[in-house]
């Protein structure tokens, strides 16, 4: 995988345990997440998930399925460190912060999935400039 990937899908998680919805495009707030979404919090290192889409096919997943807010394609984020920045489309930027960690919500998708999951739940990051993202968009590793 590249420097380079697209957004393959986007994904928001309106409040605890309700059904996440996905969208076309969304507007991302610096300093807080994805409007609408509930983890769009101030401060927070979770703001934003990101997953590929190619371990969600490996796994037998579709987008939105481990509750992530952006699927992307042809990157590689778990090779990301902390600090970095990825930009979307042509204002977004984003920091990573940490690998997300499989929570007990993963077995209850599916048994074993927090397992399957382990050093592959994707990359959390926080909002640096916010904008406009859609599907398509392309994803550069700064």
């Amino acid at each position: 995988m590249a420097d380079s990937g697209i957004v393959a899908s986007i994904q928001l998680c309106p409040g605890h345990r309700k059904p996440i919805r996905l969208v076309e495009s969304a507007s991302v707030i610096a300093g807080k997440g994805i409007d609408g979404d509930m983890h769009a919090i101030a401060e927070s290192s979770r703001q934003i998930l990101l997953i590929e889409k190619e371990t969600l096919d490996e796994l037998q997943l579709t987008p939105g399925d481990v509750k992530e807010n952006i699927t992307t394609q042809k990157i590689n984020l778990m090779r990301l460190h902390f600090k970095q920045q990825l930009r979307i489309g042509n204002s977004v930027v984003l920091e990573i912060t940490k690998p997300c960690s499989p929570c007990s919500r993963m077995d209850e998708i599916r048994p074993g999935l927090g397992g399957q999951l382990a050093g592959k739940r994707g990359m959390l990051a926080r909002v640096i400039s916010g904008g406009t993202i859609k599907t398509g968009d392309c994803i550069l590793i700064q």
